[in-house]
C-alpha cells in the first residue's frame, strides 16, 4: 500500500478525483445473519466506519455476487467478521455458520478475515436508532447495517 501524507483538505479533494482510480485500501465490516448481512465499510485512511447497505440473503451465491460487487468497487483487502458467541464465550452453532461463511468468502475473493466478538453489538445498534429517533418499524431496515458499523468501528479503534 502506498501511504500519502496530505492535509484534510488535499485528502477530500483527492478523494473527489481518485474514486476508483488510485490504491486506497479499505476494510469492510460484516454482520452475518440468515436473513440479512449489514455491511459497513472503513474511510480510506481507516480512521471511520460508515454503514454501506444490507443484503438481504436469498442464497448463498447471491451474497457472495453482492459481496464481491463491493470487495472489487472499494479495493477491499481484509473483512471484520462479527462473530457471535454466546455470553459464556464458548462458539455456538451461529458463530459456526458465520465461520463457515466467512472462510469461504475469504478463499474466494482472496481477502484476510479478522473475527471481532459481537455480542451486544445489535443491542448497541438498537440503542442508537432508538436515540435518533428512528421509528420501531422502520428500525430492521437499518440495524444490521449499524451493527456491521459497530463491529467494524471497534476493530478499527483497536488498531
Amino acid at each position: 500500500m502506498r501511504w500519502i501524507s496530505i492535509s484534510l483538505k488535499s485528502y477530500y479533494d483527492l478523494n473527489k478525483i481518485c474514486r476508483n482510480g488510485c490504491d486506497f485500501i479499505r476494510i469492510l465490516g460484516l454482520d452475518i445473519g440468515d436473513k440479512w448481512i449489514g455491511v459497513a465499510i472503513s474511510d480510506e485512511l481507516l480512521f471511520t466506519a460508515q454503514p454501506l447497505k444490507t443484503i438481504l440473503r436469498e442464497s448463498n451465491r447471491q451474497a457472495y455476487e453482492e459481496l464481491y460487487e463491493i470487495i472489487s468497487e472499494y479495493n477491499i483487502e481484509k473483512v471484520v467478521v462479527g462473530l457471535p458467541k454466546n455470553m459464556n464465550n464458548t462458539v455456538g452453532p451461529q458463530a459456526e455458520k458465520v465461520i463457515k461463511f466467512s472462510k469461504k468468502l475469504g478463499n474466494k475473493f482472496g481477502v484476510e478475515i479478522i473475527y471481532i466478538d459481537e455480542r451486544l453489538s445489535s443491542i448497541s445498534a438498537n440503542k442508537i436508532l432508538i436515540e435518533g429517533n428512528v421509528r420501531r418499524e422502520n428500525r430492521k431496515k437499518y440495524i444490521d447495517k449499524i451493527a456491521a458499523t459497530y463491529i467494524l468501528q471497534t476493530y478499527l479503534d483497536r488498531q
